[in-house]
Parts: structure tokens; sequence; C-alpha cells
């Protein structure tokens, strides 16, 4: 079996989340990564807790399976290592602040002039255009500045940042795809490009809904807890036992909601298209709550789903990590240690293509600097044409 990045060397200068995201992905894609770190520290998610056996769950989740050397590139040896790696990547990427690349000589414009073919991925907070490039910024800022904060948490509370760091995983996603559409490009042309990913452009781009209502309303949305501001019924609905969640998000989903819980409300017009449902939200919650109490979560996910309706339970970490589908889907897998033993668990590959190996285990991730050795060795092997 193959994999599509079979071949393809990505040199990985990234640290902490959205950069080794992305070359997560691509090395899970099939490509080889070689992470280049700072002597003695390394990526800062090797401190990160928590801590198993002394090594960083953090870090093995997010860069198993790459290998690691650290060059000071300050330094003429480490130097002279560096530009052999590049003469051989495909890929380099790095999520420096705007600027810090061209002062070690190593910007988009010097690398192209050397390396025609070499294509750049570069992920920032803000990106490397626009008055506050420069900035300096971690997921919390971006959510907060792009928006997201605002229109999460409680109605009425305070504004609230998303549980998951989507600043830095939504960067690390368009950043694939922009490195993935210029390998495509290059193979017209020749040519490599830069790819320029800023973490606040990545979560304004997905605030589809909030856009679409502040620009066509003139009015920005707050939060409104699990209630999806644009369709209805869309939320949480407590059940005998707590809280579960119902998507009816058509007017025929609504219909056999209300069928399976024997409410006559289908053509009230208070409830009869979703435009009125969403203007009616908090008495349609009780009218719906009013039948939901009265038997346990369990019940009524069995009903809707018989019937259809998009439902499921509200499960914690560990729940969804013994999900049956989630692990139909491979979407578990183990992370080895370097004697071969299942150290860490992390998420598996949500790509799943056709002809390519999902293996319910990931290679360990690297020691700082353990690679040195046999990277070197490959470099030699290939200057002397081995």
């Amino acid at each position: 079996m193959t994999s599509p990045l079979d071949g393809v060397i990505v040199l990985d200068l990234t640290h902490v989340l959205a950069g080794p995201f992305a070359s997560m992905t691509l090395r899970d894609l099939g490509a080889k990564v070689i992470k280049v770190e700072r002597p003695g520290t390394g990526d800062d998610t090797r401190a990160f807790p928590p801590f198993k056996d002394g090594e960083s769950a953090y870090f093995a989740a997010i860069n198993h399976g790459k290998q690691s050397i650290a060059l000071d590139l300050k330094a003429d040896d480490d130097r002279a290592i560096f530009d052999a790696l590049l003469a051989r990547a495909d890929i380099v990427l790095e999520n420096y602040r705007p600027g810090v690349m061209e002062k070690l000589g190593y910007g988009w414009d010097a690398l192209h002039a050397r390396h025609p073919a070499l294509i750049y991925g570069a992920v920032s907070g803000f990106g490397h255009t626009g008055p506050d490039a420069e900035r300096a910024a971690y997921d919390m800022v971006v959510q907060a500045r792009g928006g997201v904060m605002s229109i999460t948490g409680e109605e009425d509370g305070e504004p609230v940042r998303v549980g998951a760091s989507i600043g830095d995983i939504v960067a690390g996603m368009y950043l694939v795809q922009g490195v993935l559409a210029a390998l495509i490009d290059r193979e017209k042309t020749g040519e490599g490009r830069k790819v320029d990913v800023a973490m606040l452009d990545g979560v304004l781009a997905i605030l589809e809904h909030a856009i679409a209502i502040t620009t066509a309303t003139g009015t920005p949305p707050g939060p409104t807890g699990a209630r999806h501001p644009s369709i209805t019924p869309f939320e949480t609905f407590h059940a005998a036992d707590g809280l579960f969640v119902i998507a009816a998000g058509n007017d025929a989903l609504f219909a056999r909601l209300c069928d399976v819980l024997g409410l006559p409300i289908v053509r009230d017009p208070r409830f009869a298209t979703n435009a009125a449902r969403c203007e009616n939200a908090r008495t349609l919650k009780r009218l719906i709550e009013a039948i939901t109490l009265d038997r346990p979560k369990s019940h009524w996910i069995e009903k809707l789903e018989a019937a259809g309706v998009p439902t499921g339970p509200i499960q914690n970490l560990a729940e969804a990590l013994h999900d049956r589908q989630i692990l139909a889907r491979n979407m578990v897998v183990d992370v080895l240690a370097a004697d071969g033993r299942p150290a860490f668990v992390a998420a598996g590959n949500p790509i799943k293509l056709s002809g390519m190996a999902d293996p319910a285990t990931r290679p360990p991730a690297p020691a700082l600097d353990g690679d040195r050795e046999e990277i070197v060795n490959w470099l030699q092997k290939d200057v002397n044409g081995m």
C-alpha cells in the first residue's frame, strides 16, 4: 500500500501547535518530516504536561513519527547541515514571527532564489502582511480578536474561549491545504510557492453564520450557549437524567421529531418554518422538554435515531475515546515508545484514503536531536551518489 506523499521531504522548523499539527498531517499522509529544533530545549511542548515516564504526552500526540535534529541556525557548522537539508527538501515549514527567517538568511526570497522548486509554508498569528504582522499571538488572542469568543458561551454571559485550540488547529489545516495546492502547482510549473497562513484569518474564515448574520442584519450575534443561532431546534435538551442534543436541521426532520414526541405543532405558525422556529426558540424548547423530561436520555436517543432525527449523548473525552464509531474508524491510536511498547494515546488520522494503510499504532515521537546521525548519514549518502 502506498501513501500519497511518499517521497516528499518536509523540513519542519515549527514548534508548539499550528505548524506541528500541519507537519503531523503531512507525515500521516506519507511525507518524511525532519523536525529542526533548538539545541538544548527543543520544541516548547517537550516541557508541557501531562508527562509519562518523563516524556510529554502533548508532544508525542503531535510529533509522532517525525525525525529530530537540533540545529543552531546562527552557527556555521549547523547552517551547513541545514543548507544540505534545504537542497533535499520539497517543503520547508516555519512559524516564527515575520522577519525572523529573513534575519537568518532563510526567508522566502532568499530560499526561492537558491531553491526555486522549494515550497515555503509559513504560519503565524497575523500573517506576513498587514500593519500587525509582527505582533505576537497565541490561540486565545486570535479567538478573542477574530470574533470567536464573542459568540461562545452562555447567553448574556462573559466571552469564553473555545475549549480546543481552534486558532492553532484551523491554521494548521489551512497550511496543509495550501502546501498541497502548491505541490500540485509545482507539478505543472516546476516552481515552488510561498504559503502564508495567519491564525487570525483562519478563525474568521470558519465563522460562516456569524458573518452572515452581522452583514445581513447590521447586528453582530452574541453567545447562544449550545443553541445554533440560525437553526431550530438545534441545541441541548433535558431528559430525566441529564442533557442530550437534538439537531433537527430542516422541516422534514422537525416533523419527524414532533411525531416521535407526540407534539401536534408541525402546522402551528410559530413553528411551521425554520425562521419561525428561530423566533420562538425558547417556547419550542419548553414544549419539547415538557415531554423529554419524563424519560431518560437513552430512551429519547434510541427513539429519535430510529426515526432518523440527528441526536446524541454529550460525552466527555474518556467516553468519546471508547465510542464504538470512533474506534471503528481507527481514530484512537497508540503512539509507541522507542522500545516498541505502547506509550501514549493520540487521535488517529481522520483522512481515510483508499489504498493507504491506516495502522492502529504510530511510530515514537523523536528524542531531541535523536536522529542527527541518521540524517547526516543520509545527506552524505546523497552527496556520494549512494
